[in-house]
C-alpha cells in the first residue's frame, strides 16, 4: 500500500504522517448499507479513517445499485462532480462497488477513465489489493463471482453506537424475474453458513445491538449448508441473551413457507413486521413478470400470515406500467391493494433495466404510467395513515435509538417500523420503552414514555 500522507509542522522541518480517509457514499437497498459497513471496517484495518465528506477523503468509495434506471444515472452524476475534485487533489482515488459495478464495469470506465477501479458486490473483500493495483497505476476492473466466500476475509464487526444493526444471511436470486437485474448483478442464490451468521450476531450484541434485521436478495429463501431454513435460524438467533428483537426482508412470496409463517406466531422476538413484494394484481402481468404466483395464491398466503400473527403489518412492492399492463391489469392490482390493506408500500414508475427480458417489450406510454403511479400512491398513502392513526392512543414498545432534531428529543422505531418521536434522555439509546402514541404524522408517530406508575394502572 501506498505511504500515508504527510505534511511540514510549521516551524521546523519535521515530517508528521496522517492516516489516510476514506469517504462511502451508499446507493440503494439495506443491503448495500451492509456492505458499505463492512467495506469501511476492512480498510479501518487497513489504516483509513472516516471522512465527512468527499473533499476530506484520499478515497472516495460509491456503492451502487442498479434495480432502476434513475439509481445507476446518479452514480454517473456523482462522479461527474467528483472528476474536478480528484483533479484538484493529486493522489486522491475513486472507487465505485455494488451493482452498477457489476453490471457496467467496462462501461462505467469508458464514461468515466477517471475512476481507478471498479468492483463487484461479491469481490469487495478484495479492497486492499484493488486499491494497491490502482496506485500502482492500473486500472483495475474486478467483476467476478469468485469461489471464496468474502464474508471469510472480512473483520469481524466493529464496536457500533446504534442499537440496530443489519446482517447479510443470504445473497443473490434465482427467480429471474423479468424486470429484474439482480440474477445477473448479485449471482445466483447463495447463504452464509448458519454458525457464521449466529457467531456474527453474538458480536454485534456484545458491541450494543438488541434489534437485528437479517438481510437478503431473497431472504426467505434461506437454507444454509447445514439444512437450517430461515425459521430455524431464526429460532436460534432468538436465544441470544441480550438480543430483543429479530426482523428479516427482503421476501419473496414462493418461499414464504409454513414453518416461517409459525415462526411469526411462536417466535415473540420476531417483529409483526413483513415486507412481502407482489408488484402486481394482475395474473396476466404477474405471468409476464415470471413471478410464478398469482394474485389469488398471495392473498391467500396473506390470509394464512394473518391468521397466525393477527397483529402483524404488511408491506409490499409494485411495479406500475409495466409493458403490456392494460387499465384492467391495473384495475387488478388497486383492487389486491385494498384486499391486503398495507401498513406502508414502495411504488415505481416501470424502467426497463438492459439486458433483462422485459426490457426489450413495447413500454407504457410514460403519461400513463405516471399517472396510474399517482393514483396507487394515493391509495397506498390512505392505507399507510390510516394504519398510522391506528396506534393513536395506545401504548407500544419503542425501541430508542438516536437523536431527535430538538434538544432533549429522541427517535425510536416501534414493532411495525415507524419512527417514533419522544422526550427522552439520550441515555436511553437502546432501551426498549413503553410509549403512549399521541399523534400520527405522514411519515412518523409521536409519543410519550409511559412512567412505572402509569404502567401499573
Amino acid at each position: 500500500m501506498a505511504a500515508a500522507p504527510s505534511f511540514f509542522c510549521p516551524g521546523d522541518r519535521t515530517v508528521v504522517s496522517r492516516p489516510r480517509r476514506l469517504f462511502v457514499k451508499t446507493y440503494g437497498c439495506q443491503m448495500n448499507v451492509y456492505d458499505s459497513e463492512r467495506m469501511a471496517e476492512l480498510m479501518r484495518a487497513e489504516g483509513f479513517e472516516t471522512a465527512d465528506s468527499p473533499e476530506a477523503a484520499d478515497l472516495v468509495l460509491l456503492n451502487t445499485c442498479h434495480i432502476r434506471e434513475k439509481a445507476a444515472e446518479k452514480v454517473y452524476s456523482e462522479l461527474g462532480r467528483l472528476v474536478p475534485l480528484k483533479a484538484a487533489r493529486p493522489g486522491m482515488k475513486i472507487g465505485v462497488a455494488g451493482c452498477v459495478a457489476q453490471a457496467e464495469g467496462a462501461e462505467l470506465r469508458r464514461r468515466q477513465p477517471q475512476v481507478d477501479f471498479v468492483v463487484g458486490p461479491q469481490s469487495y473483500h478484495r479492497l486492499p489489493q484493488l486499491l494497491k493495483a490502482a496506485e500502482a497505476g492500473g486500472a483495475v476492473i474486478d467483476t467476478e463471482f469468485p469461489a471464496e466466500d468474502k464474508f471469510d476475509r472480512l473483520p469481524a464487526p466493529a464496536r457500533r453506537a446504534a442499537p440496530a444493526a443489519f446482517l447479510t444471511v443470504q445473497e443473490g436470486c434465482d427467480k429471474f424475474c423479468s424486470f429484474c437485474v439482480v440474477p445477473y448483478t448479485r449471482g445466483a442464490e447463495v447463504s452464509r453458513p448458519a454458525a457464521k451468521v449466529i457467531e456474527e450476531a453474538r458480536q454485534l450484541v456484545d458491541h450494543g445491538v438488541v434489534e437485528i434485521t437479517l438481510l437478503g436478495q431473497n431472504v426467505n429463501a434461506y437454507e444454509s449448508p447445514e439444512g437450517w431454513r430461515l425459521a430455524r435460524l431464526i429460532e436460534a438467533l432468538a436465544e441470544i441473551p441480550g438480543l430483543a428483537r429479530i426482523r428479516y426482508t427482503t421476501s419473496h412470496p414462493r418461499d414464504m413457507g409454513e414453518d416461517l409463517i409459525a415462526a411469526h406466531r411462536d417466535i415473540d422476538k420476531l417483529m409483526p413486521y413483513l415486507h412481502l413484494p407482489v408488484q402486481s394484481g394482475s395474473d396476466r402481468v404477474l405471468k409476464a413478470m415470471n413471478r410464478r404466483h398469482s394474485a389469488a395464491e398471495y392473498l391467500a398466503l396473506v390470509d394464512r400470515i394473518r391468521a397466525a400473527r393477527p397483529d402483524i403489518a404488511l408491506s409490499g412492492d409494485f411495479i406500475v406500467g409495466f409493458p403490456g399492463e392494460s387499465e384492467a391489469d391495473f384495475a387488478a392490482t388497486l383492487d389486491l391493494v385494498r384486499a391486503v390493506g398495507y401498513a406502508s408500500a414502495y411504488s415505481f414508475r416501470y424502467s426497463p433495466r438492459p439486458g433483462t427480458p422485459a426490457a426489450d417489450r413495447e413500454q407504457v406510454a410514460v403519461e400513463v404510467a405516471a399517472e396510474r403511479l399517482a393514483r396507487l400512491q394515493a391509495l397506498l398513502n390512505e392505507q399507510k395513515q390510516a394504519f398510522q392513526q391506528g396506534l393513536v392512543g395506545k401504548v407500544v414498545p419503542v425501541l430508542v435509538e438516536k437523536p431527535g432534531r430538538e434538544p432533549g428529543q429522541m427517535v425510536g422505531r416501534s414493532p411495525w417500523l415507524q419512527a417514533v418521536v419522544m422526550q427522552a434522555d439520550a441515555g436511553r439509546r437502546g432501551e426498549i420503552v413503553p410509549v403512549h402514541i399521541r399523534a400520527a404524522h405522514a411519515n412518523s408517530l409521536e409519543g410519550e414514555i409511559v412512567v412505572a406508575e402509569e404502567t401499573a394502572t
